[in-house]
């Protein structure tokens, strides 16, 4: 299948769809996204599945770039539906496991993969990276390896109670007991001069 490496307002006509589709749900077509969508598609290929409907599959990504809404549209896991685990760690890894047997692998960005591309000009070094990132080999690119990590539990529907301070309602299980009375992170916070 063939890539291209469009600048800012080329046709996507010569990727795959589920590239259209992660730019079209990201907004533009960058080299981050482009490392998530390896990453997700590497992960999706070692575990033996397709897009998860709903909770089969768990995403870890270790960063809170672009490569998330990749892992997003790809696997079909979302912070919404709780199988979507953000560890912002600034890190290019994205881990995907597989909840019927429990199965992990993590896909890492190798560092200084890009290091030696022949340009210092801003839009040249970005769609040479992406190039880079659609077509050099994946052992260049990534270290991929199994991993053993509990995966978190199917997400829970949890009552909510109101916040004894501003009056919103809170998930019961986020919620902080003061005098007795339930209080919101937040405001719980306040009382402590930190703020989020």
């Amino acid at each position: 299948m063939g890539y291209c490496s469009p600048a800012r307002g080329t046709s996507l006509t010569a990727i795959p769809d589920d590239m259209r589709e992660a730019v079209a749900f990201h907004g533009h077509y960058c080299p981050g996204l482009t490392i998530g969508f390896r990453a997700a598609r590497i992960a999706m290929r070692e575990l033996g599945v397709t897009r998860s409907t709903d909770e089969e599959l768990v995403a870890i990504c270790e960063t809170d770039a672009c490569g998330v809404d990749a892992v997003q549209v790809l696997t079909g896991c979302t912070i919404g539906k709780g199988n979507l685990i953000l560890r912002d760690w600034g890190k290019q890894v994205f881990s995907l496991g597989r909840r019927s047997d429990e199965q992990m692998v993590r896909v890492a960005l190798r560092y200084g993969v890009m290091d030696d591309l022949p340009t210092d000009d801003r839009e040249e070094r970005r769609r040479l990276m992406i190039e880079r990132l659609h077509t050099a080999p994946e052992a260049t690119l990534f270290d991929v390896r199994w991993v053993d990590a509990p995966l978190p539990e199917k997400a829970r529907i949890f009552r909510s109670v109101k916040c004894g301070v501003c009056g919103e309602g809170v998930m019961e299980a986020r919620a902080h007991l003061r005098d007795g009375e339930p209080v919101c992170p937040e405001c719980y916070g306040e009382e402590y001069g930190r703020r989020g």
